[in-house]
């Protein structure tokens, strides 16, 4: 589970106390995606887990998109700096 320190680690914030923003959630909801696509590879059979990623996956979309309606340089550079395929 990532923590409230391990979000703000995360992302680079003006706040290092911010975990309700846009780029901050992204970055905690990719982290938690990187521990479910580990543990998916041993536990194949774990269909709830998959759902579960699944799930994470559609509301980062989500907010990668609101984030690149509402500022196009700082989604490039959230996805480069995340390592996520546009």
């Amino acid at each position: 589970m990532v923590t409230a320190e391990e979000k703000a680690k995360t992302a680079s914030s003006p706040a290092k106390a911010d975990t309700g923003s846009a780029p901050v959630q992204v970055a905690a909801m990719t982290a938690r995606i990187n521990e479910l696509t580990a543990h998916l590879k041993t536990n194949k059979k774990d269909h709830m887990a998959r759902r579960g990623l699944l799930q994470l996956v559609g509301k980062r979309k989500k907010l990668l998109k609101y984030i690149a309606e509402k500022d196009g340089d700082e989604y490039l550079k959230l996805i480069k700096e995340l390592g996520i395929r546009r």
